[in-house]
């Protein structure tokens, strides 16, 4: 058996699609057979107040089809551009295979995948931010 294995503290909520789910006092694990479900763990989820630099907003898009708010096609051109717009200031060889990499998810209706892989570029975007303060 394939499929997304979810590793859930006690507490923890998950949204699968579009119905939050909340795991009991034990930790728990749970394997999501099917393979388009839709789910975002909700610690990680950025609310709207913290879409609040260029790839948290492109990120937030995404989140917003996973959560089921937004339907794919609906912003996928959004979200195109926004990566198009983050390849103009990533512009190093690993930032460009993300970006290559998300373009590729997001026109095969992958958000997740999309997702992910934008969020590797936090860090990277904090360092880029860090440096113009100084």
């Amino acid at each position: 058996m394939s499929g997304l294995v979810l590793k859930l503290a006690p507490g923890e909520r998950v949204l699968v699609n579009g119905a939050v789910i909340e795991n009991g006092d034990r930790r728990s694990r749970m394997s999501v057979l099917t393979p388009d479900a839709r789910i975002l763990r909700l610690r990680d989820a950025i609310h709207p107040e913290g879409a609040n630099t260029p790839v948290r907003r492109v990120c937030y898009i995404a989140q917003l089809v996973l959560s089921g708010d937004a339907a794919d096609g609906d912003v996928r051109p959004q979200l195109l551009r926004g990566i198009e717009q983050l390849s103009q200031v990533f512009t190093d060889r690993d930032s460009r295979s993300l970006l290559d990499a998300a373009t590729a998810h997001v026109a095969a209706a992958r958000p997740y995948q999309a997702l992910k892989t934008l969020r590797c570029l936090l860090p990277r975007e904090e360092r880029l931010f860090a440096a113009v303060r100084r």
